[in-house]
């Protein structure tokens, strides 16, 4: 009986970290704007040239599309993806803006 009583709060306390570590990583993410994330990874497709700037373009498209369905978190995925494509992070672009 004293194990059960000592066990149960020991698991949610566990299960808790767990779930807390989980959306740690989420909420510290960069904010994405549906409208200024894409242009500027328009311009540095533009700048850079080339079949990944292309596949970059494909992909802020389709992130475009997400965000007017909605589906915010699918389009940052995009877009990020696009980033890499160019050589850069998704952060790196958020900061670049908000430091201006």
């Amino acid at each position: 009986m004293f194990n059960r009583i000592i066990a149960l709060p020991l698991a949610i306390v566990a299960a808790a970290t767990f779930v807390g570590a989980a959306a740690t990583p989420a909420a510290a993410a960069a904010p994405v704007s549906c409208k200024a994330t894409p242009a500027q990874i328009r311009t540095l497709a533009e700048a850079k040239g080339g079949e990944d700037a292309a596949k970059a373009i494909k992909l802020v498209s389709t992130g475009e599309k997400l965000c007017e369905a909605d589906a915010k978190f699918e389009a940052t995925k995009k877009f990020a993806a696009a980033a890499k494509l160019l050589g850069t992070e998704l952060a790196a672009l958020s900061t670049a803006t908000s430091g201006q």
